[in-house]
């Protein structure tokens, strides 16, 4: 890739941000890190990224919360996004559910643990 697209992962989770990134930098991306809601959109409205890898489950301003924000502002609309949770279909006790992501704007929706193959291939999907 002669010009590096930007991919920014939001993701509470060290751990896993980390490894997300690893994979999408061995793959030719840049990439950044925010570690929950709040922080993510600073990064977004500070320098937009080409593509979004989104938790939903994270303090401050959860994945739906940052989407919608996202989606509905003309300036960040078309910036692809891919959410991704832990929350099992099962889970009726919580507001996260994947019926509730699919309904969201999102561009694509990955269960965690999600490979950073299948990361990886919905973003050069989605740019």
């Amino acid at each position: 890739m002669n010009d590096k697209k930007r991919i920014l992962v939001i993701d509470d989770e060290p751990d896993f941000a980390s490894i997300v990134q690893a994979n999408l930098k061995k793959e030719g991306f840049e990439v950044d890190v925010a570690y929950d809601g709040v922080e993510g959109l600073e990064k977004v409205k500070a320098n937009p990224p080409d593509c979004i890898v989104l938790d939903v489950m994270m303090p401050e301003k959860d994945g739906y919360e940052v989407c919608s924000e996202l989606k509905g502002d003309e300036k960040y609309q078309d910036i692809p996004i891919i959410m991704l949770t832990a929350v099992a279909d099962h889970v009726g006790s919580t507001r996260y559910s994947h019926a509730d992501g699919m309904s969201m704007e999102a561009d694509d929706y990955l269960p965690k643990p999600a490979s950073a193959e299948q990361i990886t291939n919905s973003v050069k999907a989605l740019i």
